[in-house]
């Protein structure tokens, strides 16, 4: 099989890789994404419990399915989708990442395959899986098409790509750049590069052209008086979530 180009960018590893100690300090480095973490989850399990025609309410709803999160950090993702009772791989580039994750799951209990890797390594070891997950990565890939199609070759027919990012706007530069690196210093300055954030029908052009077509998309925001995030169908401005089929 043909070997994928590698979608890395290794100083955007780097920055990660720096932070990797704090992944699970909900007041660290990592505050805003352990505050919108719940409404990631909302989202994601809601878009596999209906594809996948399961009961979110019964016991371990997602039994049977294997899941890959792709740039999984330190597993705030891939813990939920564990205890869920999905067969998860959690796949990241910075090695400090998936040492923190290994052992945070081993004192949590959870069996989760945790790997030093990337999406192209996988796919020339001929993984496949009902459902991938790449959260927050895209706008730190060197070729986001390239990204994107490899996602989706990781995927079975008829499997689930669930991808979310940052839109291209004045509001998110604001949000993201201004507000989190610069005024509440949740993140070190430049974690962000406003000119990588991709728009809505830019993420959909390329996972239509993945073979992924959209069936799904949302919105992620941010109410500063409640402090507290909330999915919208309407408001993609600043942090959004698409979902794709595999055909």
């Amino acid at each position: 099989m043909e070997q994928a180009r590698s979608s890395i960018d290794p100083a955007e590893v780097e920055k990660f890789q720096a932070m990797a100690a704090e992944w699970w300090d909900p007041d660290g480095k990592f505050k805003p994404l352990h505050m919108l973490n719940p409404t990631r989850l909302d989202y994601v399990t809601a878009q596999i419990a209906a594809e996948f025609s399961r009961d979110l309410h019964g016991p371990r709803p997602f039994e049977g399915l294997r899941l890959l999160d792709i740039g999984c950090g330190g597993g705030l993702m891939a813990e939920p989708m564990a205890r869920l009772g999905a067969t998860v791989t959690g796949a990241d580039a910075a090695d400090g990442n998936i040492a923190v994750a290994r052992l945070h799951a081993e004192q949590s209990g959870l069996e989760i395959d945790y790997r030093a890797t990337t999406a192209e390594a996988l796919v020339t070891e001929n993984r496949t899986f009902d459902v991938v997950l790449a959260l927050e990565i895209v706008e730190h890939v060197a070729e986001p098409q390239d990204f994107v199609t490899t996602c989706a070759r990781l995927l079975r027919p008829g499997g689930l790509l669930v991808m979310s990012t940052l839109n291209r706007t004045p509001q998110s530069f604001a949000a993201a750049i201004l507000g989190a690196e610069w005024v509440m210093r949740w993140l070190p300055k430049g974690t962000h590069d406003w000119n990588r954030f991709i728009k809505p029908a830019e993420l959909a052009a390329m996972m239509d052209a993945a073979g992924a077509p959209v069936v799904d998309r949302a919105g992620m925001v941010f109410n500063p008086v409640r402090w507290s995030w909330s999915l919208s169908k309407r408001d993609l401005s600043v942090n959004y979530l698409m979902t794709g089929i595999r055909s």
